[in-house]
């Protein structure tokens, strides 16, 4: 079912299109824009709240400025749907995060007008800096630069590398701070308040009109408007002096707070604030899901991604299993973190701003002293826990595994240099489905395997999850101890098994073979389950290893694999290249075994969005798949 958009809204093609229009059309567009986001997300899914909160500053920068000649940098991606109904993408949005169909964020391969492909937070202000200098040793003089970032992500340091470049760079840059007091979680931190103090502040929202004032006048004052312009910013500095202004220490002219629901206004304040040179911010204050009652009056972290709705009556579809499911890796750990807290009273929960997508929230909730959101700040959350160890703490330190790698140096440097017995739980391993590239976990086996000081392993399901958080908790004074596992359900309806430890480096075997031996490491191994019962049916006989670690290796399981089996497959859903397989082919290779050995996982290219069991029938390593290899490699063994 194809939505049908409003009369205005179906004439835009390109941002072209929308220049064609008087501007008192544009808050007519708004709504037809606004109205179309929520008739596709009700019905396909998707970010929803993100997306409302700036529809106004969407229709406004395409107004005023010229993309895709003009770069739009948008932080995150979360909220850049109405910019991709705006730029040519309309007809196909509701192919939206969907397998083979457009991108659930801005990419640069899908569209000119997407000036930089993001997913993570806290990139935009850096990219957009170094596309503004380039314009500049290019002799562009007329192209802006905008990046749009949300009051979360500037949680991130990154962001704030790139602010404190930017006040010295001499680059006509402006940033666009979208405050909405949200990322997918509450914000939490100094920023926030900061920010709440200066959109609050009596002396700033007079100063405020002053300069909107001045600002509202500039294009009458021709070859004096340098001299306006000079005038204004001399008043925000002298004014501000005693309000510690964060932006305009770091040599940003600061404009705002302003009303990011006014479309005229924001028209209009973005047409002067072209006028200007050198780097600027423009504080925007926005509403989370604006133009839908539901998400503006509900939960903004539940509307932050809903899944299927009505958009009449705001009910959230929740299907009803005809029979007990097992519960989500993500609650599993959640649960489980509250019980071990209750029995060891030196556990701390950690995350970087996802204790929802995490499961923290439940920890956070029953023992608000010992779990600690500390914004988007991947590095920050690795090195906090590092100091935690050194105290004798016990920290869970919870980071989605493609987050992690933005704080591979503080987990080499501030934690496996030092041994220091942190605990890390990689959510989202493996492939993290609809959110694409940027999100998927397929590297963590790989990195992390390299480093010294580090136990790396993956559960298989629930139980094994339980059991590895226990013995992670149990007393060691070094060595740090990652999990990973998948989004999504696990296998076991009945999860709460009894706490038992597991033998580090140990693996198991889940099923005596003959002909050839499957080994895997995760939640993938429950395929393999499935494909040596398909066989067995066959009358091939297929033995099954589930490791468990991939370091330290079970090497006397491995001894007793390679004494007996000539034909090996490894299964990980992480990269091939250093990998599980990989690590395998070493252990042969050191032992001066002789094997034919076929390794199945992520291949070394990008793996674009989609369903997960499409992106694993795409790699070859769904149920199916694996059979196929099977069966060629005992073919092979035939001939």
């Amino acid at each position: 079912m194809l939505i049908t958009p409003g009369k205005l809204l179906a004439q835009i093609n390109s941002p072209s299109d929308l220049k064609k229009l008087d501007q008192a059309q544009l808050v007519q567009l708004c709504e037809e824009l606004r109205h179309f986001i929520i008739d596709n997300v009700s019905v396909y899914g998707g970010h929803f709240g993100a997306s409302l909160g700036v529809v106004e500053l969407t229709v406004a920068l395409h107004y005023v400025f010229n993309s895709p000649y003009d770069q739009l940098v948008w932080d995150v991606g979360h909220q850049a749907y109405g910019h991709k109904i705006l730029t040519g993408r309309r007809e196909a949005f509701h192919t939206n995060r969907v397998y083979k169909g457009i991108s659930g964020f801005p990419k640069r391969k899908e569209s000119e007008y997407d000036a930089f492909g993001v997913g993570h937070s806290s990139t935009s202000v850096s990219a957009a800096l170094g596309m503004a200098y380039a314009s500049k040793y290019l002799g562009l003089s007329d192209k802006q630069h905008v990046a749009i970032i949300g009051d979360g992500a500037l949680t991130g340091g990154m962001a704030f590398e790139g602010l404190n470049h930017a006040g010295v760079s001499g680059t006509n840059l402006l940033i666009i701070l979208n405050d909405n007091c949200m990322s997918i979680d509450p914000n939490v931190g100094a920023l926030k308040d900061y920010l709440t103090d200066i959109t609050t502040s009596k002396t700033y929202n007079q100063l405020k009109d002053d300069v909107w004032k001045l600002l509202g006048k500039l294009s009458k004052f021709g070859r004096n408007a340098q001299e306006i312009v000079s005038k204004i910013e001399n008043g925000i500095k002298s004014t501000l002096l005693s309000q510690s202004n964060l932006f305009e220490s770091l040599n940003l002219r600061y404009f705002g707070p302003v009303d990011g629901h006014d479309v005229a206004h924001l028209t209009a304040v973005l047409e002067d604030l072209k006028k200007i040179k050198g780097p600027k911010i423009l504080h925007c204050i926005t509403v989370k899901g604006k133009g839908y009652a539901p998400a503006e009056k509900g939960n903004a972290t539940t509307w932050h991604s809903p899944g299927l709705f009505d958009k009449i009556t705001g009910e959230i579809y929740k299907k009803t299993p005809a029979q007990p499911q097992a519960p989500k890796y993500q609650d599993v750990f959640g649960h489980t973190l509250v019980e071990l807290a209750k029995q060891n009273d030196k556990i701390f929960g950690i995350t970087p701003a996802m204790p929802s997508g995490s499961s923290l929230n439940i920890m956070m909730k029953e023992m608000p002293d010992r779990a600690i959101d500390v914004g988007i700040a991947e590095q920050h959350a690795v090195t906090f826990s590092a100091g935690l160890a050194t105290q004798g703490l016990v920290p869970f330190c919870n980071i989605y595994s493609s987050f992690m790698q933005r704080a591979y140096d503080q987990v080499i440097h501030d934690v496996c240099i030092q041994n220091l017995p942190v605990n890390f739980c990689l959510d989202r391993a493996g492939f993290a489905g609809s959110d694409g590239p940027t999100h998927h976990g397929a590297y963590d086996l790989a990195y992390f395997r390299c480093l010294p000081n580090l136990i790396v392993s993956a559960p298989m399901n629930e139980q094994e999850l339980r059991n590895l958080m226990y013995t992670a908790q149990l007393p060691r004074k070094e060595r740090a101890f990652s999990i990973r596992y998948p989004r999504g359900q696990g296998v076991m309806p009945n999860w709460r098994t009894p706490f038992e430890k597991i033998a580090i480096g140990t693996g198991r075997k889940i099923k005596e073979g003959d002909e050839l031996a499957l080994l895997t490491l995760g939640h993938i191994g429950n395929y393999a389950v499935e494909v040596c019962n398909r066989m067995e049916k066959q009358g091939v006989s297929i033995a099954h290893y589930d490791l468990r670690f991939v370091k330290p290796l079970d090497e006397v399981l491995l001894h007793e694999v390679f004494a007996k089996f000539k034909k090996i497959i490894t299964l990980e859903d992480g990269c091939i290249q250093g990998g599980f397989g990989s690590a395998i082919l070493e252990f042969m290779a050191e032992c001066n075994y002789q094997a034919d050995v076929k390794r199945l996982g992520i291949p070394d290219f990008v793996i674009e969005h989609g369903e997960q069991i499409e992106l694993h029938r795409e790699c070859g390593i769904d149920p199916d798949g694996i059979q196929q290899a099977v069966m060629a490699m005992l073919e092979t063994a035939k001939a």
